[in-house]
């Protein structure tokens, strides 16, 4: 129990201290006009309470990502803790602000036009494509993911639960952002407590089960995965959204949109990651106690982290509060699946420079992007899991370049962003190259070689393309701010 506390902890010191810093070398403006009110429309441009814009932020990056990906990761000890705490510190919560406030300072832009104005034409039809792709794997996970939760605790077929959420999700991504999005989250977001808190004091309470039993703190540091997994760089590619997730990036110019005050950036954006690593936190931690360990993890998991999710609730929580667990971890999927497929549609709107303040507008954009969904949702969930990881990675990779980029032209001290984008990178290219079933199947050796100098290249080229660049005109202090 104490290493779990502990752990917690540090991502509340995280929040506090490295958080403050990071907004410090920023330079939130308290006195400079958001994008909220400056193109309020109605529809997108909403100003909105930063309760609300806090709460509507978890709930769209917290999807099943901090869930399942923290119940796959433990298959590797408690060393997937330790990495969810300085992935979240250092890079996630980092990651988040960045996209977050980048997209206030230019006017709600989506990640896409942010790549292209600071790392050039070719990242930004990169991002485009890529970012595309990602938001719909994620829709279709998130889709997937619930209705199969829903049929488990009904009984009734799922694909009746998979039309029903597809139906929610359209009308979710055309109608104005505060009239479903910014009004029934609240009432999601209790159901989000009840889940974390309630599961965390029952195991905490339990008379069968023990918090993390036996950890010594050199278990941090092992690979404890009965199958003899290799723990780099798989571990920071299945544990994406607990620790650092390219999809919050395309979720954050959302909240850019509708907060009032570049202020309440890092309660926003950096806070909202800290949340999710809470959570994330806690589900490692249950998978790993509930099931008393690896081996009885892998037995209960079955290869569906979803059987761990039904066990643990109902084990802890009994019937009731056990259902009311399960339909807290069915409502994060649903409230990032819905704004994973409004992303989408602004990112289209903003290439074919398409205002969206008219309905049949963001109908003609929608539309397609349900098709596609629906078509992908026929694919093997583990599959289309497999390919959401990797590109969710890469594109937190691409993000983490942008603010870098963007911090170097201003000369502020870069290397926030770019210690963790070498990193990232270096994961990714590996993980490709390594990967048979996703890459080229080369020895783990070679692999971390070829990430490792792609991490080199790739930080050479963004360095040498930007240091110098002119500081772009609106980024000039303004008098009295």
């Amino acid at each position: 129990m104490l290493w779990f506390l502990f752990s917690v902890g540090l991502l509340l010191v995280g929040y506090f201290v490295y958080g403050t810093f990071v907004e410090k070398v920023f330079g939130a403006r308290p006195g400079r006009q958001t994008p909220a009110h400056a193109q309020t429309d109605g529809v997108d441009y909403v100003p909105m309470s930063t309760p609300k814009v806090y709460l509507v932020q978890l709930l769209n990056i917290a999807g099943v990502g901090p869930i399942f990906g923290p119940i796959l990761g433990a298959m590797y000890g408690v060393s997937a803790m330790l990495w969810i705490v300085l992935g979240c510190i250092f890079a996630g919560a980092v990651h988040d602000y960045f996209s977050g406030m980048l997209s206030v300072r230019n006017g709600g832009q989506s990640v896409p036009n942010l790549a292209g104005k600071y790392l050039g034409t070719g990242a930004k039809h990169f991002m485009n494509i890529f970012a595309l792709i990602l938001l719909l794997l994620v829709g279709v996970v998130f889709v997937s993911a619930p209705a199969s939760l829903l049929g488990r605790l009904t009984g009734v077929d799922v694909t009746i639960f998979l039309i029903c959420i597809f139906a929610y999700y359209l009308v979710a991504t055309i109608v104005p952002v505060d009239k479903i999005i910014g009004r029934f989250y609240p009432f999601f977001g209790a159901l989000l407590v009840f889940m974390s808190v309630g599961l965390t004091v029952a195991l905490a309470l339990s008379s069968e089960h023990s918090m993390l039993p036996g950890v010594e703190a050199s278990d941090f540091f092992l690979n404890l995965n009965p199958n003899d997994m290799p723990l780099w760089p798989a571990l920071f590619i299945t544990i994406a959204c607990g620790a650092i997730s390219g999809f919050h990036a395309t979720q954050s110019p959302l909240m850019a949109r509708c907060m009032e005050n570049e202020r309440n950036g890092r309660f926003v954006f950096y806070g909202a990651m800290i949340g999710e690593g809470i959570i994330a936190l806690i589900w490692c931690a249950i998978a790993l106690s509930f099931f008393d360990g690896v081996e009885g993890l892998a037995e209960g998991m079955a290869g569906n982290p979803a059987n761990v999710v039904y066990e643990a609730s109902n084990g802890l929580l009994g019937t009731v509060g056990g259902y009311l667990a399960v339909l807290g971890v069915i409502v994060l999927p649903i409230t990032s699946g819905d704004t994973a497929f409004r992303s989408a549609r602004l990112i289209m709107a903003e290439f074919f420079e398409m205002p969206q303040n008219k309905l049949p507008k963001r109908l003609l954009l929608a539309l397609p992007l349900f098709v596609g969904g629906a078509l992908l949702t026929q694919v093997d969930f583990g599959i289309i899991w497999r390919y959401f990881g990797v590109a969710n990675q890469a594109t937190a990779t691409m993000m983490l370049w942008t603010a870098a980029a963007y911090l170097l032209r201003h000369n502020k001290l870069h290397w926030i962003c770019t210690i963790p984008a070498l990193f990232m990178t270096t994961v990714v290219v590996t993980f490709l190259m390594n990967s048979s079933t996703l890459g080229f199947g080369l020895p783990m050796t070679i692999s971390t070689v070829a990430g490792i100098s792609a991490a080199a290249l790739a930080g050479i080229t963004v360095i040498m393309k930007v240091k110098g660049k002119v500081v772009d005109p609106e980024d000039i202090l303004e008098p009295g701010e």
